[in-house]
Parts: C-alpha cells; structure tokens; sequence
C-alpha cells in the first residue's frame, strides 16, 4: 500500500437519499416488465428443466385468466408446456442442458447463507473469479468499491449486467468499474456467469465472460431481514436492514415492487492483527521493516545516497540508525469502513401480448472511510516547479553535518491521512416488450446511468507553504532540479506564516498554516439504447427428428463519458501527495448482432438433442473504426443423461476512456530499487550485470540505499494511442445427469483464452529489472533518477502490451438425495484446476509463465493452480446446517518476471495452501428465518507475503483479514 496515495470523501446519507426519490417517483407511472400471470409467490431459478407453468385463475373474472393465457402463450409457455429459459449467452429461449456456452448459476440462497453484505464478497469465493480486482481490503486507491474479475483477465475484460442490461459504473482516478457494492443483495434472484466470453453478443468489453445479475420482479409479497456481524476481536462491527414489498393490481395485469437496503462495515485497522502490525518492506536475509521515513526526519549523503542522519525531537542530528524506522501501521486501515443505501423500485404493466411497459431504476449512496500513516515530505514529480528534492543548504541553521544534506521527512504535525468516499449512482431503466406477429417477439429499452463520486483526502499538505515556513527557497525559481538556499524571513509578508526550522516539529499554527485538504470529483455517465426481435419457432425442420430454428437480431446505441477533476492543488503538483492530471473523455458505439440457433435432430437415436448455434456483431466506433465478432457452439446429448458441448468464437476490446484519457497520476508502488546495497544481493547470477549498471551512473551498490520503504514513485496514467485488443476463446465440456441417480448434476469443462495486444502498464520492478539485470535497456529512458542517484520516477503509462494466454478445467457437481421423509442433504461444488498461464510483457518479448505463482511485493495477480468451493447442507424439517469451505493451492512468489528463490537471497519465496471454512444454522418458524454462522471457522490468518503494507496479498486473501466473525440474522416474510 502506497504512503502518498489518494483517499475520498463522505457525504450526508439523508440529504442523498433526496436525489433517488424524484426520479423514481416519476418512473413508477410507466414501470413494467411483462408478468407471468402464474403466481402471486415469486418466481426462483432451478436448474429444472421442464417446470409446469399454469395462470392463475381470479374469483369472478374469467376474462382475466383468458387474458393471462393469451400473453403467456405469446411466450411460449403456455400451461402444461415445458418451459424454456433465457439463460445468459443467448438471446434466445433454451432448455439449460441444451445450451453450448458454460453457464454457472447461483441462486439467492446460496448467496444469503454466507452471510455477505456485499455481491463482490460472495463472487471472491468462487474458484473462477481472479485476483487483479478491487475489495474492501483495498485501502491505498480502493475507495471501498467491489470491482470483480474473472479468470484473472482484469476488471476491465468481464461485462456486468442487470437482468441482461448494462449498468452505470463508478469512476476514480485510475479507471472505472461496475461497483458490486452498491447492488442490493436482498434484490438479487440469481447470478449467472457465462464464463467462455461474450463479445460477439453483448459487446466488446465481455472479453472473458460476463455476470449477469438477475433482480426480483413480479412480487406481491413482503419481507425484512436484519443482520449484525462481529469479529472475535470486537471489530468490524457489521450491520444490515433489508426491506421489499410488492403489489399487483388490475387483476394482476401489473406490478409495482420497492426494496431498500442499508449495510455498514466498521472497519478493520492494522496494528489490531498481529500479522499486520509491524509491515516487512524488503525480504533479503536481513530484512528491513517499516519505513526509513520517520517523523523526526532522514537525511541522506547526496553524493552517496546513503542514509546518514536521523532528525532527534529536539531538532538536532544524529548518525542513522536502522531502529528508528517508521512503523506506519499503526496509524493505517486493514480493511475499509463502509456504509451503503440501496433503493430499488421496479414494476410492468400488460396492456396485452403485444404491448408490456417496464421499468426498474436502481440508486445507491455509498461511503467509504479509510486512514493512512502522515504523508512523508519528499519533494515534487512533474509537472509541478517546486523543488523534486528537499536539500538542506550547509549553513541551514542546525546542520551540524557541515554539509548539504538531502531529507525525507514524515509530517505527523499534519495528522494522519483520512481519506473519505462518496458516491451516487443511479441507473434508470425503461422499454417495452410484447409479440409483432406469429411469434416473432421485441424487445426495445433504454438505459440510463450516472454515477458522481467525491473524494477528500486531508493532511497532504500544501509542499510551497511547507517550503516557506521552513526559509527554503530555490537558487533557481521555476527549476524543479534547483538546489535550495535558507531565507531567516522568508514568512515575511503572508499572513498566518511561522518562520520555523525543517529540522524540528511544527507549532499548531505553523501546521495549520501549511496542512492542506483536498477534493475531487468524477463523473461517469451510460446512455444505452438496445432492441432486439427474436423468434424461437422460426420454422421446422422439414425431416422425422427436426427441429427448430430459432432467430434473434437487434442493434444497440451506447456513449459513455467519464471525467475525473483533481483537487488544482494537486494538478499541479503543488502538494506533498501523489499528483494527478484531469481526465475527461467518451466514445460512442452503434451495433448490430444476430444469432441463429439451429436444432438438428430432436428425440431420435441417439441425438436426445443435436444443436448448432451462431452468434456476430458489427461493431462502429467513433474512435476505432469497425469491427465483426462471431462465436459458434455446438451441443450433442446422445440420451437424456449426457451432453457435450463447445464453443470457439473472437473478441475486440476497445480502450476505455479511463485507459486513453486517463491523466498522468503519480503513485507509489511496491519495488525495490536494483542498486540498493540490500536488493542487489538478490539478483544470483545477474548480480554482476547489475552492479556494473548502478556503477554507469555514480551509484556504488555496495553503500547506497533506496530512501522509500520498498516503494518507487511512478508515473501512471492514459495514452491516446492505445490500440484496441483482440482476442480468441474456445471451450469443450460435457453435462452429465444420470436419470438412475436422481438430484445428481455433474459437469466439466475445458477453456481457453488468447488476448493480442493486451492494454495495460509494465509492473515497477519489471522495468527497473529489465533497465539494470540489461535485459531490456531499453527500460532505462523510463527511469529518472535525483542528482544523488535516488529514484525520483519510474514511468509506467498505459500502453498495448504482448499476449496474454491461460487455459483451465472446472468441474460442477450439485447432488440432493433425501434419507428420511425428515431429512435430506445437498452437496454442491465448483472445481478450478488452472492448465496454463503466461504473459507477454513486450511485443516480440518472451512468454512469462506464472501457473502457480503470485507477484511478489503488491499488486499484479495471483494464479493458483487450485482453487475449490465446496458446500455440504443437512436439512431436517424446518432447520439446517450448511459447511462451507474453499480451497486455494499454494503459490510460488514472482517478481514480474522470474520466479524468485531462496539461494538468490531471498527470505521467504513461497505461500502455503488455504483453507476457508464457515459453518451456518438455519431455522424457519412459520413467516421467520433465524441464521447464526461462523465465519472462517478455524480463526486461519491469511499467509505472508512481502507487500510494504499489510504483509499480505489483498485481492487474493482479503476474505481471511477480519478472522473469525460472527453472524445472526433475522427475517420475517409478510
């Protein structure tokens, strides 16, 4: 975790709420998607097949129930017929066994017993959901959002959608997402995940699949859920109230349905575990912890880079020493404070089978609080003037060294970092839907989507008012590489400023006068315009065993823009944290797809079911021109108790505006300058090389050492010239569910991914390595070094990088089997087992191969070659126990491009397997639920890794920081 990133800012939940209530009052009036006019109970996902759909019947009205038949029939099912589904990965209605594309379903139950509050916690437990998004352990840029990644392919490749609709996302400073947090999981029917890509269906940025999230609809009953969670230590007090209810009306023609959610998480802070208390910041043999930054101040020699002085409390100085290092944990956040408003209002109305209104709009108010240790004064990155580094003239009062000395110093006069989140998000749905003409169907809907985020971050610090109080002044004004000169009245004229000494603490006023707060804004706004017309019937195969073909076309209009505005203290480098540039930018996309699904035999030897199914899109950018994506899949089911199936098909993916127009953001990541005395001793047979290159430029290896706590300043952001990437998946599995072991479902899948031209920036230490071991000089021109051979930037800008390639097997198994008329299990699984994963840094460059390892220090991804999630239910009458467990594989420790060993002078090299286990209660008592669960069960630690933070990996073992925790929960239906 980074020491000068940014943190975002909490508005007042009850004035917020006011801006979601017009607008859904206004929708109300037009709201509909078509009702089934089978039940007032709501209707849930199975993996049944064959469900018999009747329409309800009301006393006294037999026109109402012909009318309910008629709009049913017009969607193919009528009563007593076999209902087909629209499950994700087709446009078409299919019986799920006959669908090619591997489609995993999750129902709400299976999501409400474990007890989360949020849909990113639940999805982090399945095995193919990566490691390279964004949880509530992301404290340093996370701004307590959910962004979910699947197959390891980045946030930015998985497409989130809402009853099959795109959904507003939320922007930051270094990109956008679809928040997780701010979907309401009491709303939630199910979650499907096609998990083979889908571009050539629903667009570009489903390069690795997409989530499809199913809400509630069509309700005309109610409900309130209440839930409370504490750790075994007493924090992260956890909370959440959960309401809906639904109404219908003329004769069950239409629906209006309302739910609300409101949930807090407390927080977790670091020195409260003991694993993260004091963060390790190097892993050679003689580790370093903390950071050498200490509030007192330290002071190098500028000719050798070696640490020379530390600053004393009464202003003085004296030789350095490795025990006064910093330990900033203390002052730092484990886990975000949370606290999160959803209200949700959905409703339809029939006016006949040719003409359903609906509509759902969805706001949340989210915010989020963090804390960081003070922010370390150490001078300015571009595009700012001030100095770049801070250097105490010879004769600056109290320097008794005789000579110029540089300083790095920590501003605890200044308080600690707290950095504050809000955001408002709101998507706005509204169509129609109904039958044209002998079947044939449409669909037409726009969507509209804007989310506003504020974040404020206080204690950076204004770098020019530091300056002045501490009568340092540039020789050259306007030359950020200009040595300092000492000024005794350098105050004189500006009112609120005390002359004071950089080598002791700031008076109250004194700091009031130089503290500084900061504020900025994003923007991000979705117009989405989609229509379809599909018909499953188009014609019949004109032979004994044919059957049906089945048609879906439409075309879709989409703009997106995104703005991020930066405090203009901090645009212009002008403070002591990370500067950032503005981003503004927008693209617009019209579309046109088709998808053809052709059933070749139907109930003949053996060809229970023999189907083809062909999907493309035509895609034209205002920014990239166009471009045509297809997918075709295939499903043979010999007999009713196997089917195999597969599927090969393209992806495009453009940049998004984030990557292109993104502003230049400074930030500090994990890395370990090459030259350091302690990191070269890491480097093995390379050693030589690097030493020779640390020698080119002044530096002697054998006493210089990196001023920062295992972090290197670098310079991220957009590039204009981003090309887009372009990409091929395949699959091939098989389906079994033997008719002689009733309840048992079995499936397994192979799968393939291949992305060209992958976006996205070289980690820190890859190019600090490929400048130094001389294995990419070229890396050089992206380093910048001080006049005393500090690293004062490392550049690391977007840009299109080689390929990327993984494949994997998944094994699903789902089995019910009742032993008593009392008493019956289910037993569930998902089976991860990872074939390959390899990266090409560089175009031309070598094909890095990372199965089984994770990036050393922070950031970057995690491949375990296993990964497990298991569940075992016992119900007996009205009560049940459910275990759940998942598994992680051990990996080995990588720095970007090799992996790393103990014999190259390494500490540790390795994480141990893992295991999650939780254990939850359940009781029904007429209209009540009662849940008690542990959570992590054995109380497990997550494993060490070596990340200058919480001495772990957040994005893959978040889900162990809180420890064990316990839930009860309550709920009453109505």
């Amino acid at each position: 975790m980074s020491h000068t990133d940014r943190r975002k800012k909490r508005l007042p939940l009850s004035f917020s709420l006011l801006y979601a209530l017009p607008v859904f009052a206004a929708g109300v009036p037009v709201l509909a998607q078509a009702a089934t006019a089978t039940s007032a109970t709501e209707s849930t996902t199975t993996n049944t097949t064959a469900k018999k759909v009747t329409a309800k019947k009301v006393a006294g009205t037999p026109a109402t129930t012909s009318s309910a038949k008629t709009i049913q029939q017009a969607r193919g099912t009528a009563a007593g017929e076999p209902e087909t589904v629209e499950v994700t990965g087709s446009f078409l209605r299919q019986g799920r066994n006959t669908s090619p594309n591997p489609v995993q379903i999750i129902t709400s139950k299976e999501i409400q017993q474990t007890g989360v509050t949020n849909v990113g916690d639940f999805l982090q437990r399945m095995p193919s959901i990566g490691s390279s998004g964004t949880g509530n352990a992301d404290t340093n840029g996370g701004a307590g959002m959910s962004c979910t990644d699947l197959r390891n392919l980045g946030s930015s490749r998985v497409l989130v959608l809402i009853d099959g609709k795109r959904m507003t996302q939320t922007g930051g400073s270094t990109g956008s997402c679809v928040d997780m947090n701010t979907i309401p999981v009491m709303a939630i029917q199910s979650i499907e995940i096609l998990k083979d890509g889908g571009s050539e269906l629903y667009g570009a940025d489903a390069v690795s699949g997409v989530i499809n999230i199913k809400m509630r609809h069509n309700i005309n009953t109610g409900g309130v859920n209440l839930r409370g969670d504490i750790t075994q230590r007493g924090d992260n007090r956890t909370g959440l109230i959960s309401g809906y209810k639904g109404f219908n009306f003329d004769h069950d023609r239409g629906n209006i349905t309302v739910m609300g959610q409101y949930d807090t998480q407390g927080g977790v802070m670091m020195k409260d575990r003991a694993w993260s208390r004091y963060p390790q910041a190097s892993n050679g043999s003689n580790p370093n912890y903390g950071s050498i930054i200490s509030t007192n101040g330290t002071f190098f020699d500028p000719n050798t880079g070696a640490a020379a002085y530390n600053g004393t409390s009464q202003g003085g100085l004296t030789p350095y020493s490795k025990s006064s290092r910093y330990n900033y944990n203390n002052d730092s956040s484990l886990l975000n404070n949370t606290q999160n408003a959803s209200l949700m209002g959905d409703a339809h109305y029939d006016f006949s089978k040719h003409f359903t209104l609906y509509s759902n709009v969805m706001y949340s108010h989210k915010t989020s609080w963090t804390q960081m240790a003070p922010m370390p004064a150490m001078g300015s990155v571009a595009p700012s003037t001030l100095p770049s580094s801070i250097m105490i003239p010879s004769d600056y009062p109290g320097n008794t060294s005789g000579e110029e000395m540089q300083m790095y110093r920590r501003m605890g006069e200044f308080g600690n970092r707290k950095t504050e989140t809000a955001v408002d998000s709101l998507t706005a749905k509204v169509g129609a839907s109904g039958e044209i003409i002998a079947g044939w169907m449409y669909d037409a809907s726009f969507t509209y989507g804007s989310t506003m985020s504020s974040f404020q971050t206080s204690g950076v610090g204004n770098y020019g008012k530091l300056l002045r109080e501490w009568g340092l002044e540039a020789v050259t004004p306007g030359d950020s590489g200009s040595d300092l000169m000492y000024n005794p009245n350098s105050c004189m004229g500006y009112a609120g400023c005390v002359q004071s000494s950089a080598l002791g603490s700031l008076s109250p006023q004194a700091a009031q006068y130089a503290n500084y707060t900061e504020h900025d804004n994003s923007q991000y706004t979705m117009r989405d315009f989609n229509a379809r017309i599909h018909n499953d019937h188009v014609v019949k195969m004109p032979y004994k065993g044919g059957g049906d073909l089945g048609i879906a076309l439409g075309m879709e209009h989409r703009g997106e823009q995104l703005s991020y505005r930066p405090d203009p203290l901090i645009a212009q480098g002008g403070s002591l944290t990370n500067t950032v540039t503005p981003t503004s930018g927008g693209f617009d996309v019209s579309e046109a797809y088709l998808q053809g699904n052709l059933t070749l035999l139907h109930n003949v030897p053996f060809a229970k079911n023999l189907s083809i199914d062909g999907q493309g899109r035509y895609s034209s950018y205002n920014t990239f021109g166009s471009t045509y994506n297809w997918k075709a899949g295939i499903n043979w089911a010999p007999t009713r108790d196997v089917a195999f199936r597969g599927t090969l098909g393209t992806s495009f993916r453009q940049p998004s505006v984030s990557e292109m127009y993104g502003g230049t953001l400074m930030s500090y990541l994990g890395a370990n300058d090459p030259c350091d005395m302690t990191q070269i001793t890491t480097y093995g047979g390379r050693q030589a090389a690097v030493m020779a290159n640390c020698m080119k430029q002044g530096i002697n290896s054998n006493t210089f050492q990196q001023a920062g706590s295992g972090q290197v300043g670098t310079l991220i952001g957009g590039n204009s010239k981003l090309r887009p990437e372009v990409g091929r998946t395949y699959t091939f599995g098989a389906t079994f569910t033997p008719h002689w072991i009733p309840g048992l479902s079995t499936s397994a899948s192979f799968w393939h991914y291949r992305v060209s031209d992958t976006i996205g920036a070289l980690s820190t230490q890859y190019i600090l390595d490929g400048c130094y071991t001389g294995s990419s000089p070229g890396m050089c021109q992206n380093v910048a070094r001080l006049s005393n051979g500090q690293i004062n930037t490392v550049s690391a800008l977007n840009t299109n990088l080689g390929s990327m390639t993984t494949s994997g097997v998944d094994w699903d198994l789902s089995y019910r089997f009742r032993v008593s008329e009392a008493d019956w299990f289910m037993v569930e699984n998902n089976f991860q087992r990872l074939v390959s994963y390899k990266q090409q840094q560089v175009p031309g460059g070598p094909h890095y191969n990372y199965l089984g390892s994770i990036t050393y220090q922070s950031g970057g991804t995690s491949n375990p070659t296993v990964r497990d999630y298991a569940t075992l239910t016992w119900h007996h009458n009205n009560f049940s126990v459910t275990y759940m467990m998942q598994y992680m594989s051990g990996m080995h420790w990588n720095d970007g491009t090799y992996t790393i060993y103990k014999a190259d002078g390494y500490g540790r090299v390795k994480s141990p397997s893992m295991v999650m286990q939780d254990l939850t209660f359940n009781y029904n008592l007429k209209r009540w639920n009662f849940q008690f669960e542990i959570q992590n069960l054995a109380d497990k630690q997550p494993p060490f890794l070596v990340n200058t933070s919480s001495n772990s990996n957040d994005s893959t073992y978040g889900g162990w920081y809180a420890g064990r925790s316990f839930l009860l929960q309550a709920g009453m239906n109505f």
